[in-house]
């Protein structure tokens, strides 16, 4: 039997991807290992958001190609999708954002003949690669990949260009799927996709049509969405939120800047007053939801007054946490051509002062909760304490060992960043 070791960099997708191609050569008889071991297959899932991830997705290649010289060492992923010169840097087998699902045949190909195999790289993206996965070891909570690609174009960002156009998964095929893990035990179930809101566009459906009929799955106590932008949460979708709480308290929403300039620079679908409104009609549905962003932060052009209005726009919205990203200038982008670009102690510095915002809107929102009891659902035991969240993703520390992967009511009473401390 051959050993493989899997290390996966970026986002939710690429880990439910992963998990496939590790569910996918597990059946066929492959083992499991650390990706740090002596493997006879390493399998890269490769990141390309930012140059860092790109950084990360190169020195990872070159320790495994290292680690073992015999070894078949294989990179998929965004990385691999957008750097052609990267894809025969000793590498034995190059996927893509393309039939990954083939992993295995791919394997028994190279085993035969130990020739490089590289798949083409065809942006014209149209169908859906369908993957399926009815369990996820050692997680409480399951991911279902709903969705690929985006036609959005943000002027910063390489995605489209490495993931191809918008496409889903047939609305049955998603059913199935969360009603199998459901029946697997999973209580909490987390829809993602690269452009997750976007499902349905390609199909005779939408995604609040999608939405109404998985809460209706007998089972599911917890559906999340990994992220949604407001120019998706129309009606239909608030309609969701509003008449089922199998819907978490929280959402995941994109600002990515906090002025209307560098909004319209970044090519983003909205305005700052189409985006207040927006928070305001959904927490007059649900009050004490958690609402999370992403901000990009030195983009071009972005004076110190613009970088002080978008942490004024942080505070007035009161998220529930930043997710701070300095600006990564990606080749082929507009914004790689855009004039003003910042030196990199600037947009450090701005990144810093920006989470130093976060854990304060952070510890403001967990306060909130001080005394009042909330279901935490129960995903881990070490030293003597249960861990788990709750459904507006409050992370909660509660001495003691609680049944695990079920919903607890939990009392809380102190925060201790980044946890909130539980009792029953």
């Amino acid at each position: 039997m051959k050993s493989v070791g899997i290390y996966t960099l970026g986002c939710k997708v690429n880990t439910y991807e992963s998990e496939f191609v590790a569910n996918e050569l597990k059946k066929a008889g492959y083992v499991l290992k650390d990706f740090d071991d002596i493997c006879d297959v390493y399998i890269i899932n490769t990141c390309t958001v930012t140059n860092n991830s790109d950084s990360k997705s190169r020195k990872t290649i070159r320790q495994a190609i290292k680690r073992n010289p015999d070894a078949c060492v294989v990179a998929m992923g965004c990385f691999i999708a957008t750097n052609k010169d990267y894809r025969e840097n000793g590498l034995d087998i190059v996927i893509g954002n393309k039939d990954k699902a083939k992993i295995v045949s791919l394997l028994d190909e190279y085993f035969k003949t130990k020739e490089v195999i590289i798949k083409s790289y065809d942006k014209r993206l149209n169908e859906f690669e369908d993957m399926r996965i009815n369990e996820f070891p050692g997680r409480t909570r399951a991911f279902v990949k709903i969705q690929d690609g985006c036609d959005n174009f943000c002027s910063y960002c390489i995605i489209p260009f490495a993931r191809g156009k918008c496409r889903s998964k047939k609305e049955s095929e998603v059913i199935e799927e969360v009603t199998d893990l459901v029946n697997n035990g999973y209580k909490e179930v987390v829809l993602t996709g690269i452009h997750t809101g976007s499902y349905g566009t390609d199909l005779d459906t939408s995604f609040a049509d999608l939405l109404n009929k998985l809460v209706k799955i007998k089972g599911l106590e917890r559906l999340r969405i990994s992220s949604i932008e407001t120019t998706e949460l129309n009606e239909e979708v608030l309609d969701v939120l509003r008449n089922s709480k199998v819907i978490v308290d929280h959402l995941h929403i994109p600002i990515q800047a906090g002025s209307d300039e560098i909004l319209k620079s970044m090519n983003r679908k909205y305005n700052l007053d189409f985006f207040f409104n927006k928070i305001k009609e959904i927490r007059q549905i649900r009050p004490d939801i958690s609402i999370s962003t992403d901000v990009i932060v030195g983009f071009p052009g972005e004076s110190e007054e613009l970088f002080e209005k978008t942490i004024d726009t942080c505070k007035k919205v009161e998220f529930s946490k930043l997710h701070v990203f300095p600006f990564s200038e990606r080749h082929g982008t507009k914004a790689s051509k855009m004039d003003g670009k910042l030196p990199g102690n600037i947009k450090k510095d701005r990144a810093k002062r920006l989470i130093e915002v976060s854990h304060e809107l952070e510890e403001n929102y967990m306060k909130k909760f001080i005394d009042k009891e909330e279901n935490v659902l129960v995903e881990e035991y070490k030293d003597g304490y249960s861990y788990g969240h709750t459904s507006n993703f409050l992370y909660v520390k509660v001495k003691g060992k609680l049944p695990h992967n079920e919903l607890v009511k939990v009392k809380i009473k102190s925060i201790e960043y980044p946890y909130c401390i539980g009792e029953q």
